[in-house]
């Protein structure tokens, strides 16, 4: 995993709230001060966000966890791993030669049958949703972008919680299409109830070349990736465009 679940929540809690609303504040303080708050509890991280710990606990729930234990358990886990480029000089050269050589591998690897018969299924499909995490969540707009310029509406949302309460309470008219770069989508949530459902969506999902089988996915896109950060999301924004490029001729 390139990204802990930590933030995986909590930015898309900042990109979809208002803000200084509580939520916001209360996630823009964890973030940039988790290192100084692993120790403390419930209390006094409210007086330190200057809110109630009434709202510490809703703030757990809307965000998707069970309550504020989870959320501790989150924050001691959680580590910043950033991949840079070593010199200042090699910076333009080694980053464009990366970013190219990625793309060049998926054009490489790609399955084209595959992404037809997707989009077969997303001209077929009425109720179209395309999700993905932070940098893969790109890929999710632009395709978005690009299906609806083509005259097709499909939902997507920024914030995790939500876009799994969409998937939980989909059925099979809907077609759910995922981004995910290291194939860690459903690593952040509790499967069972997708598992059990008798009715399900039919699931795409576009990754990288590591892979986890679930048995609610009908249906796999992947390439070569050295899952790197420098190489995350230009591969997936590849693949976005070639899913609107070839939707465009089916």
């Amino acid at each position: 995993m390139i990204y802990d679940k930590l933030h995986v929540i909590f930015l898309s809690v900042l990109a979809s709230e208002k803000n200084h609303s509580t939520n916001s504040v209360i996630a823009e303080y964890i973030l940039k001060n988790y290192d100084k708050i692993k120790n403390i509890g419930i209390q006094e991280l409210a007086l330190r966000c200057n809110v109630g710990t009434s709202s510490i606990s809703r703030f757990c729930r809307d965000i998707g966890l069970r309550d504020f234990i989870e959320l501790k358990e989150l924050i001691s886990s959680a580590s910043l791993n950033f991949q840079k480029i070593s010199s200042i000089e090699e910076i333009n050269d080694t980053y464009s030669n990366y970013v190219c050589e990625s793309i060049k591998s998926v054009s490489n690897s790609i399955d084209i049958s595959k992404i037809t018969k997707l989009c077969e299924d997303i001209k077929k499909y009425n109720n179209v949703a395309v999700f993905g995490l932070l940098k893969a969540g790109c890929a999710a707009i632009s395709l978005q972008t690009d299906l609806l310029l083509q005259g097709k509406n499909v939902y997507t949302n920024i914030v995790y919680n939500q876009q799994m309460e969409y998937i939980m309470n989909s059925n099979e008219e809907n077609l759910i299409i995922i981004f995910s770069y290291t194939g860690s989508y459903f690593e952040y949530t509790d499967l069972r109830v997708l598992s059990k459902k008798l009715k399900k969506p039919k699931v795409w999902f576009i990754g990288g070349n590591i892979i986890k089988n679930y048995d609610f996915i009908n249906e796999y896109i992947t390439f070569e990736s050295k899952q790197t950060q420098l190489s995350h999301p230009y591969q997936l924004q590849y693949i976005s465009g070639m899913i609107s490029q070839l939707y465009a001729t089916v």
